[in-house]
């Protein structure tokens, strides 16, 4: 089945509930994640599957964003680094 095909059959709108859905465990994935990095509140995920549910759930948003045609900025992300780059400039 095509992408377009996949949008067509549950409609555009069931599209974007799943991107969020999806996007919500990634947030969800990545904080749990950084529970086990920080060593603070505990968690019984141990760190390799906690690394691997944070790259399990990117690729899930990565496939329904790609699914609906949705793709990064690449120059946007380009300017968005450099702000980035440049706030951290002054911290030591």
């Amino acid at each position: 089945m095509k992408n377009q095909q996949i949008v067509d059959k549950i409609g555009l709108a069931a599209m974007y509930e799943q991107l969020a859905e999806e996007a919500t465990e990634l947030a969800h994935a990545a904080l749990k994640y950084a529970r086990i990095i920080r060593g603070e509140n505990p968690t019984p995920i141990p760190e390799k599957a906690a690394a691997f549910a944070v790259i399990e759930e990117l690729s899930d948003v990565e496939l329904v964003s790609g699914t609906m045609g949705l793709f990064a900025d690449l120059t946007l992300m380009d300017e968005k680094r450099q702000r980035w780059c440049e706030r951290l400039e002054g911290i030591e």
